[in-house]
């Protein structure tokens, strides 16, 4: 399957599977064989046994295909296999924007047939399924179809994942050639996108947190190139809409920090207030995005007809008794029914109020402006199931706290020996040649051991590296420049398969000897951080850690009995931070819920 060449039982040859998929051709440039070709480019084979597959196929082979009632079915079906990935994604979880906000987003803007819709990082391609459903639903003759077909939605995603899961999902919602650029929409400068490749309508919820390559920031101005990639995709969809006499529209998604930021973000949003009508801000509650994340976000809505006047923000109440979204207890559309009628015929409320352009100008672009009306008794909870509710997890946690003792006293770590990381670790390469046309998952290793992540993908002619080297989960993985500010980490299954350059030094753990996340938390510590950087040589800002002087480190290694004991320690004393987080997050609320009932007279 994975072979260039491959022979059949009569002996005759031809090509491998996969090698036929990704060499397939449309007739005319535009039809699913070209969709196939496509996917299967960056795509390897990881099912190894054969039965397997051959039951697979046997599966897919019993679908009817021309059957709209199973397509139906199975699109259905694919959407719950991806909120099931979804929710065991971990860090994989900013693919996925939920339902409920991406319909909401589609409904107040509107698109209408015949408008260009593009989301530029488009994950699993949510924006696009529900546009696709919402523009559908407009056509009433056989050119209409054809026009929502050929040139309604573009999408760009970057990762070969959510790239091949979002073609899917368009495949199997009736989009018979989905148009979705597989590179990183951020590679093209800014001054070079002209009114050719701009767009009606911009819907995304961009990546926010991580980092871009250097040749990436060069593509934007001296004066607002930032690493924070949620910034950079902000003023790409800017730069992208539709200009008058056709003013394109867009809804993005954005991090609470991007309303109050200053610097580089403040002339962002300086150029959004004087060359863009940022006509709506929606405050979306706590937890809407989680488990993968708790920090606050936004719904920014703007378009190209001029500047900005007045801003309107809509805050989104909580249903009445929910604290907060979870992911066993999300938020649904008909949540959003009062802000959509809102949208139509707007006013104050106690959720929604209006802020001059001028004076958020005035006062250095701050769109962290909070509501008015947030002394209101809305959505408080008494205080006294707060203080309950404080009273037990402080139990929880004196109880977790005598544990950690208990375990601490029944631990004998006398003989406890530090040996070198040679003893328990050896350089390995999994060495790859780097082809031009070829896309490689790229590995990022954050500091204060904070972990190894999916940095990008980059085509094989976008890096100077000769070979690249495979990352499994279970190596050990070091950035050979930073390693000195814990920049170390244990690859985790989302990163196996990533390939890193020779500054990301590679090590095997011996399993006999040792675990991984004894290491993982050795190497968490400052103690560890000093060491690393003592033997960092070069010069100021890039010294650099030669990987037989990093094997020298000492680290303290237990036997693999005792080292289980004390990582149930560590734990423990980990559920007693998250309960502790807990606990502010419950005193934060009392107050507020205090001055209510004060203001009630009912103290």
């Amino acid at each position: 399957m994975n072979n260039e060449e491959a022979r059949g039982p009569d002996g005759k040859k031809g090509p491998g599977l996969f090698a036929y998929l990704h060499s397939l051709q449309g007739a005319n440039g535009g039809d699913r064989r070209d969709v196939i070709a496509t996917v299967f480019k960056g795509t390897i084979n990881r099912m190894i046994n054969g039965y397997l597959l051959r039951d697979v196929v046997n599966k897919v082979h019993g679908i009817h295909f021309t059957s709209s009632g199973e397509i139906h079915t199975l699109g259905h079906l694919y959407e719950s296999m991806l909120k099931e990935m979804r929710d065991a994604a971990g860090d994989s979880g900013e693919f996925y924007t939920p339902r409920a906000v991406v319909r909401f987003m589609v409904a107040v803007t509107d698109p209408r047939l015949g408008e260009t819709l593009l989301d530029p990082a488009c994950g699993t391609g949510g924006f696009l399924v529900e546009s696709f459903e919402h523009l559908r639903k407009q056509c009433k003759r056989a050119e209409h179809y054809a026009l929502l077909q050929s040139e309604s939605l573009l999408g760009g995603e970057a990762k070969p994942l959510p790239y091949l899961l979002a073609q899917m999902n368009l495949l199997l919602h009736g989009l018979e050639t989905p148009r979705i650029d597989p590179l990183n929409s951020l590679r093209v400068a800014l001054k070079e996108i002209g009114d050719r490749d701009r767009v009606d309508i911009i819907l995304t919820n961009p990546p926010f947190g991580g980092e871009e390559e250097r040749g990436i920031l060069s593509n934007f101005p001296e004066d607002k190139q930032t690493s924070e990639t949620a910034l950079l995709f902000l003023q790409l969809i800017m730069r992208k809409l539709r200009r008058p006499p056709k003013p394109g529209r867009a809804g993005v998604v954005v991090p609470n920090g991007t309303l109050f930021g200053d610097g580089v973000c403040g002339r962002i949003k300086e150029e959004l207030l004087k060359d863009f009508n940022l006509h709506t801000i929606v405050r979306l509650p706590e937890g809407v995005f989680s488990p993968y994340t708790d920090i606050a976000t936004n719904i920014l809505f703007f378009d190209r007809s001029g500047p900005t006047k007045d801003v309107w923000y809509y805050e989104l109440p909580l249903p009445q008794g929910k604290k907060k979204y979870s992911k066993t207890a999300p938020i649904y559309f008909e949540e959003f029914a009062d802000c959509i009628a809102w949208w139509h015929k707007r006013g104050k409320s106690k959720y929604a109020w209006k802020v001059s352009a001028a004076k958020i100008l005035a006062n250095g672009c701050d769109l962290d402006i909070k509501n008015p009306h947030e002394l209101d008794s809305v959505g408080l909870l008494p205080p006294e199931q707060h203080t309950s509710s404080l009273s037990m997890k402080y139990e929880v946690i004196q109880k977790k706290i005598g544990e950690v003792q208990s375990y601490i006293t029944r631990l004998d770590c006398r003989n406890i020996q530090p040996v070198p990381l040679s003893q328990i670790a050896r350089p390995i390469t999994r060495p790859i040649p780097v082809t031009p046309g070829t896309k490689y998952r790229t590995i990022g290793v954050k500091w204060w051991g904070e972990g190894a992540y999916e940095r990008q993908t980059i085509d094989g002619a976008e890096t100077a590296a000769k070979v690249l080297s495979i990352i499994r989960e279970g190596d050990l993985v070091i950035n050979k420049i930073w390693v000195r500010h814990g920049s170390t980490a244990i690859a985790s299954s989302q990163v196996d398969g990533c390939a890193a350059s020779s500054e990301f030094p590679t090590f095997e753990l011996d399993l006999a000897k040792v675990r991984p996340r004894w290491i993982h938390w050795q190497t968490r510590t400052k103690i560890f951080w000093n060491k690393c950087s003592g033997l960092s040589k070069g010069t100021s800002g890039k010294n650099r850690i030669k990987p037989e002087k990093f094997l020298t480190v000492m680290v303290p290694l237990p036997s693999l009995p005792d080292q289980d004991k004390i990582l149930a320690i560590l734990d423990k004393v980990e559920d007693i931070k998250r309960l502790q987080s807990d606990t502010a997050a419950e005193l934060a609320a009392l107050l507020p819920s205090i001055l209510d009932k004060a203001f009630k007279g009912q103290l």
